[in-house]
């Protein structure tokens, strides 16, 4: 799934999150893919007939008004896409206190594996929600002699799951046995943090089937040492996939470790947007005749055909985005979603959140 058919799928699970029927006469009709239409559309109008027992005038009228258009939707499609189809009816109420019967039907942009019918106060959209959950997701661990984080990068977005205190005490002046005795003090108190890091990093990342790979961040000696003492279990031990050198933990030592890491992580989303968003920076700055941001501009640039890479910052009205999307397909443009939780998406953010990179140079 693209940024583009991401952001449609979550606009759209938004949209209908916001509906709200006053009995249960919402139609939720989930078709797997490979399955046939003419099954489910025979049980639409098997299903209008056993409505017509309902008690209430209105619900009974809302329910088989629901049904005739979810059913003759599926007449039009005829068959069925290749990743399954979505199909949602209801009459539902608008922000201005307006009615009206409305139908959507979607194929999702992964395959369906669930066939659903539903009549009920709201639309089933855990099947899609569960579409939007990234596939795949990367360990971050952070050591330092004094301290340790632990975290997890989950497509654009970086979090905290665990920081610890080493409890190793400081070095002594003092010489002779004493300094021998503070040294196996130490020594003693840097193997216990070790297997209690190592613990920890078990508890938050062992089975997880989503994980990708660790990244590990730290002063030369203190995460070598980690790696060569620790007990950490093979399974996570063969997931390190990158080992760095850096300084200082909590979220800014994270995010360094991921933008360290940014070979290893070509094809993370997190990275992504930050490549696309350098670009842009860097074009701005010396080929600016090159670049395009703004709605007024981006949109006379696409309507010449003249952008090749349109960015599109989440934080824009919905409607605009999908007029946006829909002007770059026609003129196929690439198509770039990122978001404000980083430094760069804030600066895009500030100058319209809507930007071009374009194909040839735009003289007005």
């Amino acid at each position: 799934m693209n940024e583009a058919q991401k952001f449609e799928l979550e606009s759209l699970i938004e949209e209908l999150e916001g509906y709200r029927g006053r009995h249960t006469e919402f139609i939720t009709v989930l078709v797997p893919a490979g399955a046939t239409l003419t099954q489910t559309t025979k049980q639409l109008e098997d299903e209008k007939g056993t409505a017509t027992n309902i008690k209430s005038t209105s619900t009974r009228k809302n329910v088989i008004n629901a049904l005739d258009r979810a059913a003759r939707k599926l007449k039009e499609i005829a068959r069925t896409p290749e990743n399954g189809l979505a199909v949602f009816a209801g009459n539902v109420t608008f922000p201005d206190g307006k009615e009206s019967l409305e139908v959507w039907a979607i194929e999702p942009p992964k395959k369906l594996k669930v066939k659903i019918y539903r009549c009920d106060q709201t639309f089933v959209l855990d099947p899609l929600k569960e579409m939007l959950e990234t596939d795949e997701c990367y360990g971050l661990m952070i050591i330092e002699r004094n301290e340790a984080t632990i975290g997890m990068l989950d497509g654009k977005h970086i979090k905290i799951l665990h920081h610890m205190t080493s409890g190793i005490p400081g070095k002594t002046k003092c010489g002779g046995q004493s300094a021998q005795r503070f040294a196996r003090i130490r020594e003693s108190a840097a193997k216990e943090f070790f297997k209690r890091i190592a613990e920890r990093m078990k508890d938050l990342f062992f089975g997880n089937k989503k994980l990708k790979g660790i990244l590990i961040g730290g002063p030369i000696p203190t995460k070598d040492r980690f790696l060569d003492q620790a007990q950490l279990v093979t399974e996570l031990k063969n997931k390190v996939i990158a080992v760095k050198d850096l300084g200082g933990t909590g979220m800014h030592g994270l995010h360094e470790l991921v933008e360290l890491c940014a070979d290893t992580l070509a094809e993370q989303e997190f990275t992504k947007q930050r490549v696309i968003l350098d670009l842009f920076f860097e074009k701005l700055a010396t080929d600016p005749n090159k670049v395009a941001y703004g709605e007024a501009e981006v949109e006379d640039r696409l309507n010449r055909g003249a952008v090749e890479k349109l960015i599109i910052s989440k934080s824009l009205a919905r409607d605009k985005v999908k007029l946006l999307e829909k002007m770059a397909k026609e003129s196929s443009a690439e198509i770039y979603i990122v978001t404000n939780e980083t430094a760069e998406g804030v600066q895009f953010d500030n100058l319209g959140g809507v930007g071009g990179l374009l194909r040839f140079e735009i003289h007005d």
